[in-house]
């Protein structure tokens, strides 16, 4: 059984289908994989997380379905007199 879904790729700039975990995985609860919090050897607080993914899917498996069109460069202007950070008036 395929678990397929839509997703946007916004590197590629195209409307891709991709492969999802599967959801009655008991090694990775549907999540895709398992995350492993690490500390540093010295101090022992928290370095980072490392990210071992499972085998109920493959994140390489994507087909493009649809590359999307940029924007015109004119409509990617933005007006010099509107503040992106005005209030709106309401």
């Amino acid at each position: 059984m395929t678990r397929l879904r839509i997703q946007f790729s916004a590197c590629r700039r195209a409307l891709i289908l991709t492969d999802t975990p599967r959801p009655d995985c008991p090694d990775c609860d549907g999540d895709g994989g398992t995350a492993h919090d690490y500390g540093d050897y010295e101090t022992g607080e928290y370095a980072g997380t490392d990210w071992e993914p499972c085998t109920c899917w493959d994140q390489s498996r994507c087909w493009t379905l649809l590359p999307l069109p940029r924007c015109p460069r004119w409509l990617r202007r933005q007006r010099p007199d509107a503040d992106p950070w005005a209030e709106p008036p309401f």
